[in-house]
């Protein structure tokens, strides 16, 4: 019933600049928080930025604070992560998440029992 599709990863050079879509099934989520996560070889999935119901509170991992923008467009069912001076430590595959409560900020641990995940889309950052 819910499925989230993330489009958008590729190789990029390092200083380069990519975007992330994901796109949600059903009206869950105009009442869901979503957000993305990411998965480096070899390491956890860790979280990278959330974005609020209205999209007026975003939240970042510091590595990517003042590097990447989250937004949302509820009229299209749609997250995105605007990513800007990409570096080599940011390879990873990408992962889109729902925030299985409503009305309740995202859930900024992979704890297996909150999220709808995407499929995941890999971006690679070449040095």
């Amino acid at each position: 019933q819910v499925q989230l599709v993330e489009s958008g990863g590729g190789l990029v050079q390092t200083g380069g600049s990519l975007r992330l879509s994901c796109a949600a099934s059903g009206r869950t989520f105009s009442i869901s928080a979503m957000g993305w996560f990411r998965q480096a070889p070899g390491k956890e999935r860790e979280f990278v930025a959330a974005i609020g119901l209205n999209g007026g509170s975003t939240y970042y991992e510091d590595s990517v604070k003042g590097r990447f923008t989250i937004s949302r467009d509820n009229a299209k069912n749609t997250v995105y992560l605007q990513m800007n001076s990409l570096k080599p430590e940011d390879t990873a595959a990408y992962y889109c998440a729902l925030e299985k409560r409503p009305f309740v900020p995202l859930t900024r641990r992979d704890d297996g029992v909150n999220h709808y995940w995407g499929q995941g889309t890999q971006v690679t950052v070449s040095s």
